[in-house]
């Protein structure tokens, strides 16, 4: 009986997976040859990258700017897994009003994430290494999302305690992460506004909830080892699998409405990336 149930509940998961998939697809367009060619000669992927360029997609999406006009030119290269959540992240974005100054593919930038941020341009997919470091980002898998990195800063901390603020413009606007401020009026761009929202949609690590380095405009779907895991497995059961932990996310979050919603959802990721981290679920 219990076999029987759980096979239900995979084949309705399944089910669900592939209507979500088809209600997306008009804004998903897998990676091109050609397009593969373009990122190779504009140093956003190499050969020796942790994932092959056939197993990105391009998700297309329209976003809200600083004045409240809707653009219909974002872009985000993602892992091709996670593409159809990404069209209704960005969707949901836009409907609740949250401001996307542009989103626009590495390529722009050869590659250089410095030159992003300091554009405020949103990014996901590029095959670089951590930042100080030397192990592949999550970037490189297609897997995290950078947004508004203006607003949202990376803030590396040396030995001596010294801060250093990337973008550099973001250290005298950004620091100060209060949204209800006397004689300052609400920022509708800040990713804390924002952190439930991409949790309900398969993100569940954010980099603000880091001690060091502090990321706050960095969101990722989960630690490495599940990543890896993700892109290990054919195609459509990584998909399944991903969904199992979204559903687990939203379950666990109905189940606990009693709890405040910041604890909440600190809770429910936590409850999800300890999930990740068993082995074969």
């Amino acid at each position: 009986m219990t076999f029987i149930k759980f096979k239900f509940s995979m084949l309705l998961l399944l089910q669900l997976t592939v209507s979500n998939l088809a209600f997306s697809q008009q804004n998903i367009t897998k990676l091109s040859t050609k397009d593969c060619k373009k990122l190779q000669q504009n140093k956003v992927i190499t050969k020796s990258n942790p994932i092959a360029c056939s197993r990105l997609s391009l998700v297309t999406f329209s976003h809200r700017n600083d004045h409240g006009t809707i653009h219909d030119d974002g872009q985000l290269v993602v892992l091709d897994v996670i593409a159809a959540q990404v069209v209704k992240l960005t969707a949901a974005l836009t409907q609740q009003g949250f401001m996307i100054e542009k989103a626009q593919p590495m390529e722009r930038y050869l590659g250089d994430d410095k030159r992003s941020m300091t554009d405020n341009n949103t990014s996901a997919f590029n095959g670089r290494a951590i930042t100080n470091g030397k192990r592949w980002s999550l970037h490189a898998y297609g897997v995290a999302v950078d947004i508004n990195p203006v607003q949202n800063p990376f803030i590396d901390i040396g030995k001596d305690g010294t801060a250093v603020v990337s973008p550099t413009q973001s250290a005298r606007y950004a620091m100060n992460r209060l949204n209800e401020r006397v004689g300052k009026q609400p920022r509708q761009d800040m990713a804390e506004d924002v952190v439930d929202l991409f949790a309900q949609h398969g993100f569940f690590i954010w980099g603000g909830d880091w001690n060091y380095p502090i990321d706050y405009q960095h969101f990722q779907v989960g630690p490495r080892r599940f990543v890896e895991r993700l892109i290990s497995l054919p195609q459509q059961q990584a998909r399944v699998l991903f969904e199992q932990k979204i559903t687990l996310y939203r379950r666990c979050q109905k189940e606990n409405k009693t709890i405040k919603k910041l604890k909440r959802r600190a809770h429910c990721a936590n409850t999800v990336i300890q999930h990740m981290k068993k082995p074969h679920v």
